[in-house]
């Protein structure tokens, strides 16, 4: 049966509407006015509260299969289901196997049954020695691939430098699937911890600072702006934390080059200046920056440099992040966050004046663009999942363990006032979180 979902909100793509989006057999039927409601069918009436798109996360690592001790596709996707994303795309390293070839694409498409809570997909690997494997993982599925231009942590996930880059994308070339990157180099990172020398007290995170300086990103990301021009293969640079590199990405973008950007929540929200001793749940690569930086990168967000934000939600176990020592130099570097995106991106926006509308863009509709997902998700258009949010913009919270559904519960975002709540997530039509509980049994699929 059909139902309606009503608002004087509705977070269309052509703006905010007082409008009633139409449910039928999961997908969106039409997008009604406020007052067009069909006879006989059920009517959700959510009166002003904001009725958003699905959120998509493009940046998340599962760890399932292989490190599930880390993270898993059940509370992964619990988490995300909580925040408002009803689609996930996961990264590819974090999990044994990677997800470098078509038989660990299926291992993880095995592992996942019965556990997604909200629907999924998996971007392949690009690591040293595997282009001859990546056209079959596209036939297999992937909507694009990931690699490291810098060690990634982890054995199994080498990082590739400019010869290797050559190699993926002479294969990627006229696929349109896009190479996403971690856009650091090995060379600036290296001459800046042995400038560090042996006697620093790492327990400062200023010393993990200046230890991923911020030419090792542009460095990266000026190769990567003349590669994906001479290859015209779109690139897209992850968690973007140096807001010196938008100048030379808004010029590669307006002379044509496809390359695209994200950037994450917390380099919007925290300032290495007030990260205290030993807190290494704030370790991540890049390195969250200063104020005056986080500043330059909201600027750039609002005037379209930087396209979307994802979460890089990127969790270990509590023991990997060292906080009895509390060694920023030892601790696994990672940010855990799925679920909170919403409500600490609409805090910013708050304290800038931005307009909740922005966030459709930002966290489902380039998302899911990028994700070669566009009319099915990340949009409230006829046709498209009826994946929907209900977001109660003025509630002010402080988030504590009892709020992340994530497996562990070691987060920078503990204790922090938030403005904003999900209220009710819906996946195809169908409810799976209200008001702090889920649905029977999970929904999710992958796509």
């Amino acid at each position: 049966m059909a139902q309606a979902f009503r608002s004087t909100r509705v977070i269309a793509p052509h703006g905010v509407i007082a409008g009633t989006v139409i449910e039928h057999k999961g997908r969106i039927a039409r997008i009604a006015a406020w007052n067009d409601v069909p006879a006989g069918i059920p009517l959700h009436d959510y009166g002003d509260a904001p009725i958003l798109p699905g959120l998509v996360d493009t940046h998340v690592h599962i760890n399932e299969p292989g490190r599930t001790e880390w993270e898993g596709f059940w509370t992964a996707t619990r988490a995300a289901a909580s925040g408002g994303v009803t689609t996930l795309v996961d990264m590819p390293l974090n999990c044994i196997p990677e997800t470098t070839t078509v038989a660990a694409l299926e291992a993880k498409r095995a592992a996942a049954q019965g556990k997604a809570w909200v629907d999924w997909t998996a971007w392949g690997g690009v690591v040293k020695g595997n282009a001859h494997e990546l056209k079959a993982l596209a036939r297999a599925g992937v909507p694009g691939f990931k690699c490291f231009m810098v060690e990634s942590g982890v054995e199994g996930f080498q990082w590739v430098d400019e010869s290797e880059l050559r190699k993926a994308l002479a294969e990627l070339r006229g696929t349109g699937l896009p190479l996403l990157v971690h856009a650091e180099i090995p060379g600036p990172i290296e001459q800046a911890i042995a400038q560090i020398g042996p006697g620093a007290n790492w327990r400062k995170y200023v010393f993990h600072l200046s230890s991923r300086p911020r030419n090792a990103e542009t460095d990266a990301i000026a190769m990567l702006i003349w590669l994906a021009d001479e290859f015209k293969t779109p690139i897209h640079i992850v968690h973007l934390s140096n807001a010196l590199a938008a100048t030379m990405l808004q010029r590669a973008r307006e002379a044509g080059t496809p390359i695209t950007v994200e950037t994450c929540p917390h380099y919007l929200s925290f300032d290495s200046d007030e990260i205290p001793d030993g807190a290494t749940e704030f370790k991540c690569a890049p390195p969250i920056r200063r104020a005056d930086n986080r500043e330059r990168l909201w600027k750039a967000l609002e005037d379209g440099i930087i396209d979307m934000v994802a979460s890089d939600h990127s969790p270990c176990p509590p023991e990997m992040k060292d906080r009895e020592e509390g060694r920023f130099d030892k601790a696994w570097g990672g940010i855990a966050s799925l679920g909170l995106a919403l409500p600490v991106m609409w805090t910013g926006m708050c304290q800038r004046g931005i307009q909740l509308d922005r966030i459709a863009a930002w966290m489902a509709e380039k998302p899911a663009q990028l994700a070669g997902l566009r009319g099915r998700k990340g949009a409230l258009v006829e046709g498209g999942d009826a994946d929907l949010v209900v977001f109660n913009p003025d509630e002010e919270w402080t988030v504590t363990e009892s709020d992340v559904h994530f497996r562990h519960k070691l987060s920078p975002y503990i204790g922090v006032r938030l403005r904003g709540r999900v209220k009710e997530t819906w996946l195809r039509g169908e409810r799976i979180f209200s008001n702090g509980t889920f649905s029977d049994e999970p929904h999710g699929r992958v796509e």
